[in-house]
């Protein structure tokens, strides 16, 4: 390298964040994901055994995907590389793939391809990839912040490994600041930093296990301090860290799962938990629509007769979070939560229906008993219809002794909680009326 060169190398080096600096430059070096890449782990051993072929990287961003995609290449003493799926055609990828093949038949060299946010790529360039990972002229990598099983083509996927990578532990960015602090070729280690417990704590809890965001909060601390030692003071990290950004994508896995959670929360009745994915869905920008709909929903599948005011309500929140809209409508959201996590939960209707139907889907259809069928009209009366039919209003208590269905099936069993403890007791009484009257009913045909 010529003196030229090395001064070159120097200024590309300054111009770096940190973030880059600091990336690992070996597996010891890499922090977090030890539930795939700790001793004896899926990845570790098909590191050891050299059996990479093709995997797929799924996991918010700042968590090390591209960063172990360049360790994986040096571990394998592979060609290093990389495309990326938004700005790549299927020009680019043939001209990658050509190039490995030419190294591996001159050189037995293998490449690793390392494609960012596959899931861009559309249908036929990522069925292009399939030939070469399966002759395994390239070692495939993707990766994607959205569920491959959803965004993926079942092809690619069906012939990948999936590794989900986690945001890293509080813990895990704390051990990289200390790390960054000492390091005096690519960290901070030439400049006498002080970094209170207190900043070091914010940094870990606020970056979201987004090792980038913690690397770059505290480089902006340090180098915009005027004097040394720099106190790294709670004050000066939060004046440091920029208005976090809601990881949260409307048509992708936040949705879901937020929606899922919320869900969840207010069924399991805690109004903690429903305020704050309900807080998180909408900070993320998520359709009021979509909230409402959910809510509406839930007040009949989750809480049903137990609480007859949860529909009304859901409902009645639907129509004026149409009409008031954000940011106002958080309130009547909020108000809805809160309500339908606190009722009194039953699923007796959701079960009704869903058995009744799978009867009518799966079981013998049941005839209308006559007494039962429309006699409104002209000649009705000849054929028989309506016959014998008793007006329940007329019926001590307003009910008849008369068979609705035929046969002797209960469908819809009320909780023992809220208003349907009320409804399964006068039910009981309602049931033996009815039982009563098929008993009858079943007398007369055997005689």
């Amino acid at each position: 390298m010529s003196l030229f060169d090395a001064v070159e190398l120097e200024n590309r080096q300054r111009a770096q964040p940190l973030a880059l600096r600091m990336r690992p430059r070996s597996l010891s070096e890499f922090v977090g994901q030890q539930h795939f890449l700790g001793e004896g782990k899926l990845l570790r051993r098909l590191i050891k055994a050299d059996r990479l072929t093709a995997l797929l990287f799924y996991g918010p961003p700042g968590t090390g995907k591209t960063t172990l995609a360049h360790l994986l290449a040096t571990e394998t003493r592979c060609r290093f590389r990389q495309l990326n799926a938004v700005t790549s055609g299927v020009k680019d990828l043939r001209e990658v793939i050509e190039s490995a093949r030419d190294v591996l038949s001159a050189e037995g060299l293998r490449t690793l391809l390392f494609v960012d946010e596959i899931h861009r790529f559309n249908k036929s360039q990522q069925d292009a990839l399939l030939p070469d990972v399966e002759e395994g002229t390239v070692i495939l990598v993707g990766a994607t912040t959205s569920n491959p099983f959803f965004a993926v083509n079942s092809a690619l996927v069906s012939r990948s490994r999936v590794f989900e990578f986690k945001p890293l532990s509080p813990e895990d960015i704390k051990s990289l600041l200390t790390r960054t602090l000492a390091d005096k070729e690519r960290g901070l280690g030439t400049i006498a930093v002080h970094l209170h417990d207190a900043a070091a704590d914010f940094l870990a809890q606020t970056c979201d296990g987004d090792a980038r965001q913690a690397l770059s909060a505290l480089e902006i601390g340090v180098l915009s301090c005027d004097e040394q030692p720099v106190e790294f003071t709670l004050e000066l990290a939060a004046e440091s860290v920029q208005r976090k950004a809601i990881q949260y994508d409307r048509d992708g896995d936040s949705h879901y799962d937020s929606a899922s959670a919320l869900i969840k929360s207010i069924r399991g009745s805690d109004p903690d938990a429903g305020i704050y994915w309900l807080a998180r869905m909408l900070e993320g920008g998520e359709d009021v629509r979509f909230l409402t709909r959910r809510l509406v929903i839930l007040a009949s599948e989750d809480i049903g007769n137990a609480d007859p005011q949860a529909l009304p309500l859901a409902v009645a929140a639907m129509q004026a979070c149409e009409f008031v809209g954000l940011p106002e409508c958080q309130l009547t959201l909020a108000q809805t939560v809160a309500y339908l996590a606190c009722a009194p939960k039953s699923n007796a209707a959701t079960v009704a229906i869903g058995e009744a139907r799978h009867d009518v889907r799966e079981g013998r259809t049941l005839p209308v008993p006559v007494h039962l069928q429309d006699a409104h009209y002209s000649g009705a009366n000849r054929l028989g219809r309506g016959v014998g039919y008793e007006y329940a209003h007329d019926a001590e208590g307003g009910v008849a002794s008369q068979d609705y269905l035929g046969i002797d099936r209960e469908y819809y069993r009320p909780v023992n909680r809220g208003f349907e403890q009320e409804l399964a007791q006068r039910l009981e009484t309602i049931r033996a009326r009815l039982r009563e009257a098929r008993d009858s009913g079943k007398g007369e045909q055997d005689s």
